[in-house]
């Protein structure tokens, strides 16, 4: 695809509560493949969309959208009925990766090491007793826990939970985000994202980027706010740890069936073992997110890595 022949619709924003961290990661890679001679308009998704896209069809979408209406496969799932190359992973692997306990369970299956945890919808917390089942779970999973909403990004809703007494905030907090609750317990250890991009020899995994977030826990303030969180790209990990890292996030893009590019969070514990907390098919591109980072710290170009995984949408039409 030549810059004079194709036009690239970048879809940013959508009603998440992610709405703003989407709209700066779509204005950054809009830049980046303007860069590398592409025509590229940003789109956000309301009712004018889909009769934009019918009355000039773009040669591919670049949908990045944060949260539900990005990553549930619902959005992609439309593309695909109009026809429509898109840059990501297909709908059925989205719905899979998007939701947390599902994810967790199809990795486990693959042989990958994650926290144990429960799944607990809204009401059936609230039709056991709250606080019949919140002592169910500290004495079954122990302390500390990580409390999060079982869909859902950018650590919106979620909590490290330390002594009992402050689980019912968190279970409060996490409910205000989602209907369903992801209850886990906690790995002390080192934080690393690795990210994965498909090339014409396969999938490849990036340098893993370390995060030590300044209140301890990576949150969306820590995430979004510069200066906030320290970051370490490549991660100060052993080569063994490095290696064992990525051979986890190319085991759960694989295992998923994800496509083009993906972030896998992991925890290393003492002992060097990295296990696995989610996959995001969605990763930001902001200045402060680890995709970036990871992609500057392997020595390649945001745009120039970005403009490969445009042609190779518009080369497989779909």
């Amino acid at each position: 695809m030549t810059g004079g022949e194709a036009r690239v619709v970048v879809l940013a924003g959508g009603l998440s509560h992610e709405r703003d961290v989407s709209l700066r990661s779509g204005r950054r890679v809009a830049e980046a493949l303007r860069g590398n001679g592409l025509d590229v308009t940003v789109a956000d998704v309301d009712a004018a969309l889909l009769p934009s896209l019918a009355a000039d069809p773009p040669a591919v979408v670049v949908p990045l959208l944060h949260g539900a209406s990005g990553e549930d496969g619902a959005l992609r799932d439309v593309l695909g009925m109009l026809g429509l190359p898109y840059v990501g992973s297909v709908p059925q692997a989205c719905r899979v990766a998007f939701d947390k306990p599902a994810a967790k369970t199809v990795v486990a299956t693959g042989g990958l090491s994650t926290p144990a945890s429960v799944t607990l919808p809204q009401t059936t917390f609230r039709e056991l007793g709250a606080a019949a089942v919140m002592t169910a779970l500290v004495d079954t999973l122990g302390l500390p826990l990580m409390v999060k909403p079982a869909r859902g990004g950018s650590s919106l809703g979620a909590a490290v939970v330390r002594t009992a007494t402050d689980l019912p905030a968190a279970m409060v907090g996490c409910f205000s985000y989602g209907d369903t609750a992801l209850v886990e317990r906690f790995v002390e250890g080192t934080e690393v994202a690795v990210s994965v991009i498909d090339t014409a020899d396969g999938p490849v995994a990036l340098p893993g980027v370390e995060v030590v977030a300044d209140g301890g826990f990576y949150d969306y303030s820590a995430r979004y706010t510069a200066g906030a969180t320290e970051f370490f790209a490549p991660a100060r990990l052993s080569a063994p740890v490095a290696a064992s890292c990525a051979a986890a996030a190319l085991a759960a893009h694989q295992a998923l069936e994800l496509r083009d590019l993906s972030r896998t969070d992991l925890i290393v514990d003492v002992d060097g073992r990295p296990w696995f907390l989610e996959v995001n098919v969605a990763p930001g591109m902001t200045e402060t997110s680890l995709f970036p980072q990871a992609v500057a710290a392997a020595g390649q170009d945001l745009g120039a890595l970005w403009r490969g995984l445009v042609d190779r949408a518009v080369t497989r039409r779909s």
